[in-house]
């Protein structure tokens, strides 16, 4: 047997455990990839550290450490007060507006998982206290910005126009736009349509103190309110964390698949909701500056976070003794594990050999479909532009046959490698799980990784047969 086949099998036995005894996935495959890396590749400590994502552990760190210390002094309680106001009480609305706020921010050059990172926790943080699937805002999110990702002055379509350029393939630059942009969106309308969008329209419009009730008017019960205007409350201790302001009988109610936790109280006023103290207009100016940070000058996200946070934990430091115990650790330990066992595929040719092998294959739409399939599947666990540059250059000799469109092929890998995004494994996905307040993280781990294998099983065909057979020569 070969190393590369011992080595995916072995990814297997690490699913299977993970899912079947409950175990960190993360755990098992520090596990897995010393015992590969060591015994089948014969790499050293070096070697199987190479794949370990530092930047992506710092991301998730930093990100989630900055937004629980929001949450701890109820900042992120006043941000869906302010968005709720926005939009005039139309819920419904509100997955949408983070939909196009991350795609503009894609669309104008932020890399996508820093556009993830500073919409995600404000999303779902809006999630919990309106009871709104965070499954649906979650992966809203994640689309929202993969639909923008494209534009011709984004990171990914820079990056991908320039691969075609070098390659010496016909391209375009706004037909790669809009299929990916038209991908997403009716995505998007699906899942609105299947988790909960054609409810949160019955309820029409509600005010900020509804607590996701039915827009009658009846405030949110939750016990953990602490004084007015100081977000802290009892529990964790991090009283921001809006709750759900379920109540029996109420419509509107998170779906029964949707992992919500009952809910607490908002640590801000009955009438006026959350009043602006000195902590949380620091905070917001710190949320303003990790956006500029990202944007305006390239900066890490994670580091800038990081660096955000300790400043705000100087000044405010019981905010921050209750932060650090809400760094999302589990989720740090499941993505960085799995993806330093990634690596190690990686280093061993895993990978490469697994793209020659379809690349060979001699019938054209036959490889081009496997092509997809194998960019969906790598980049749930992997970097998506690493894949899509590896991917295309392995097209090319079949495209050189002129029986396949270049145009649609490109398309159809930058769709299938990125739209898988929304995988717990990823790191737009990690963002997202990272940051949901008041959820039981095993069971929306499990949502994400079900709705990940639904997109991977299905997106490649679809774009396959919508952007690839029409351009047969």
């Amino acid at each position: 047997m070969s190393p590369e086949l011992i080595s995916i099998l072995v990814l297997v036995v690490v699913f299977v455990l993970a899912t079947t005894r409950s175990v960190n996935m993360g755990a098992l495959a520090f596990a897995a990839a010393f015992g590969v890396g060591t015994l089948v590749a014969d790499l050293d400590a070096d070697g199987i550290f190479a794949g370990f994502p530092g930047d992506l552990f710092v991301v998730l760190v930093g990100v989630t450490y900055l937004f629980a210390i929001a949450r701890a002094n109820g900042t992120t309680d006043w941000l869906v007060h302010a968005a709720v106001r926005l939009v005039r009480g139309r819920v419904a609305l509100i997955p949408w507006v983070m939909f196009a706020l991350t795609g503009a921010l894609t669309a104008i050059g932020a890399v996508s998982p820093a556009a993830v990172a500073i919409v995600a926790p404000v999303a779902l943080s809006f999630a919990t206290r309106y009871s709104i699937s965070p499954l649906l805002m979650g992966t809203m999110v994640v689309h929202g910005a993969q639909a923008g990702g494209f534009s011709p002055i984004s990171i990914y379509g820079s990056i991908v126009n320039g691969i075609v350029e070098r390659e010496k393939l016909p391209g375009s630059e706004v037909g790669l736009f809009l299929a990916s942009l038209v991908a997403n969106l009716l995505i998007a309308a699906v899942l609105f349509a299947v988790l909960g969008g054609r409810k949160l329209w019955a309820r029409g419009a509600v005010t900020p103190e509804d607590g996701g009730g039915s827009g009658t008017g009846a405030r949110s019960t939750g016990t953990g309110a602490g004084p007015a205007g100081t977000g802290a409350g009892a529990g964790s201790g991090a009283g921001a964390d809006s709750g759900t302001g379920t109540a029996p009988g109420a419509k509107g109610a998170a779906p029964a698949a949707v992992a919500v936790r009952p809910g607490r109280g908002t640590g801000g006023t009955e009438d006026t909701g959350p009043r602006l103290g000195p902590a949380r207009i620091a905070t917001l100016a710190a949320l303003v500056a990790l956006v500029v940070a990202v944007l305006g000058f390239d900066l890490d996200a994670g580091l800038s976070a990081v660096t955000l946070a300790v400043v705000l934990s100087t000044a405010w430091p019981d905010d921050s003794r209750r932060a650090v115990g809400q760094i999302a650790w589990s989720t740090v330990l499941l993505i960085c594990g799995v993806l330093t066992y990634v690596g190690v595929l990686e280093e061993m040719g895993t990978i490469t050999w697994a793209g020659e092998g379809v690349g060979g294959i001699g019938v054209p739409l036959l490889a081009a479909v496997l092509l997809c399939y194998i960019g969906a599947i790598v980049s749930a666990f992997a970097s998506s532009v690493g894949i899509m540059g590896a991917l295309i250059p392995l097209a090319v000799p079949f495209l050189a046959q002129g029986e396949i469109g270049a145009v649609g092929m490109v398309a159809a890998l930058a769709v299938s490698a990125t739209v898988v995004d929304v995988s717990p494994f990823s790191t737009n996905g990690a963002l997202v799980l990272a940051a949901a307040p008041d959820v039981d993280r095993d069971r929306f781990f499990r949502q994400l990784m079900i709705y990940g294998g639904i997109v991977v099983a299905a997106v490649p065909a679809l774009v396959w047969l919508v952007l690839v057979v029409p351009g047969l020569g």
